[in-house]
């Protein structure tokens, strides 16, 4: 029974208690399908595909095109002949670009060069128009003084001779193993959502490849859910000599309810539900500190993204010759793919985000509207979400909600198949909220938050005094 002096806590669980909840075991239920896939990743497939990559001796953006066993130009073909033998639904082809010389000292690009980023894209069904992307960065360098030691502030090194060695085992041999892993398992399953697996060329003169895919995608208008780009998930020792064997580390950019940020909570979520030995931890940062991946391109075009990383980097490793397959751990890799493959499985089979505002015109201006407000009764939470083409399969939805000084969602209900609900009595100013759809097989969509957009600075008018 409600009362007036309830807090939110007694509020929200006298509202639970009204409901029935014959569907709350199947909504929280483990999709048999999913943690199949999870079980199917290899390591030793991942540190077969590290071996390999390496054995090219360098993949730098500049090195050989057309040496058929070194250099960046053979580790393309390589990856797009394993893209192929995967299975024949994958649609394989080369994302290419002519980058122009960059001028400066400090330019990694000193002359015109072919890029090419290797794709292989599972068509869905139902929600095909909806893309996944699974991304990891293919290119290596080393960099440094010649002869070794550390720059002096403000020294720019001369370009190293990109036909030397640069095995860039961990970085990112090991994001790229993972995702042709992903793309060998995935593709044995037919999905609702389109499935992109994308390895980046150009990432270390300047996130190049990544750059001109998300321009393309935006100026295509693709509708680009996520992007989990995986880089440097090949080790879990530090330079210090910490170990963390079964954490990952998922950045996601401001603000706390941004799509990226959703992304990190979902994959925190369902690795939880699928893969419980590995904490998916998210980071609430874009990147590591004043640092960027190929996440951060999609992030700057208005796509969700996420960077998955080892929270225990090896700088001494990292853009050096001793960053080699004898310094990594094939067995954290494959356990990172693992819950990549949690997360993109259930996303790809959930159904579509139900959207929380909706495009009204008011006083002849178009204006976006949330629709999140006090209902009838002016003292309650009244929500309500719009699904235009609900799926044949959807079960209904589940609300979330927390303070508004908490990182991640503290409670939910599922509510059923409606399009509203409402909290007595229950205040909007103090509370976020946010809805999901859920499918019959327990596939849950990304949470929809009702969030204002940012304001808007009036322009106000004034007249000159006599």
């Amino acid at each position: 029974m409600m009362t007036p002096n309830m807090n939110h806590a007694a509020r929200f669980a006298a509202v639970a208690s009204l409901l029935a909840a014959p569907a709350f075991a199947q909504y929280k239920q483990v999709n048999p399908q999913v943690s199949k896939i999870v079980s199917q990743i290899s390591a030793e497939r991942i540190a077969e595909t590290q071996k390999k990559l390496v054995g090219f001796g360098t993949r730098m953006l500049l090195s050989k095109q057309d040496d058929p066993a070194r250099g960046i130009g053979a580790a393309r073909k390589w990856i797009y002949t394993q893209f192929q033998s995967y299975s024949p639904r994958l649609e394989v082809g080369y994302d290419v670009h002519r980058v122009k010389k960059m001028e400066g000292a400090a330019s990694r690009i000193p002359r015109d060069t072919d890029l090419y980023n290797v794709i292989a894209v599972l068509p869905g069904t139902t929600n095909k128009e909806e893309r996944i992307l699974i991304g990891g960065h293919y290119d290596s360098i080393v960099l440094g003084k010649p002869g070794g030691g550390e720059p002096e502030p403000g020294e720019i090194l001369p370009l190293r001779d990109p036909d030397l060695d640069a095995p860039g085992a961990t970085d990112d041999a090991s994001g790229t193993a993972a995702v042709l892993e992903l793309a060998r398992v995935l593709s044995q399953y037919t999905f609702e959502k389109t499935l992109v697996f994308i390895t980046f060329a150009g990432e270390e003169e300047g996130l190049v490849g990544s750059n001109l895919y998300a321009a393309k995608a935006k100026e295509e208008g693709q509708k680009i859910e996520a992007l989990l780009n995986n880089d440097i998930i090949g080790f879990d020792t530090s330079l210090g000599g910490r170990t963390e064997s079964h954490r990952v580390a998922i950045y996601s950019e401001d603000p706390q309810d941004s799509p990226s940020r959703q992304i990190a909570r979902y994959v925190q979520d369902m690795a939880e539900r699928y893969v419980p030995w590995m904490h998916a931890d998210p980071v609430f940062r874009a990147d590591r500190f004043g640092r960027g991946g190929d996440h951060t391109p999609f992030n700057m075009e208005g796509f969700a993204a996420v960077r998955i990383t080892t929270p225990q980097e090896n700088l001494a490793n990292e853009h050096s010759i001793t960053d080699v397959f004898a310094n990594t751990v094939p067995e954290y890799t494959a356990r990172v793919a693992q819950v990549n493959a949690a997360a993109a499985a259930s996303l790809a089979w959930a159904p579509k985000t139900p959207a929380t505002t909706h495009d009204v015109t008011r006083n002849g201006r178009k204006t976006t509207e949330l629709l999140l407000d006090r209902g009838k009764s002016r003292i309650d939470a009244h929500l309500t979400w719009i699904n235009a083409d609900p799926e044949p399969d959807l079960l209904g939805y589940a609300v979330v909600w927390r303070t508004t000084t908490a990182a991640f969602w503290e409670h939910e209900l599922f509510v059923g198949n409606v399009s509203e609900y409402t909290f007595p009595g229950v205040s909007i100013d103090d509370l976020v909220y946010g809805v999901k759809a859920v499918d019959k097989e327990g596939n849950e969509s990304l949470v929809a938050a009702f969030v204002p957009g940012p304001r808007v600075k009036r322009k106000i008018e004034t007249v000159d005094q006599p």
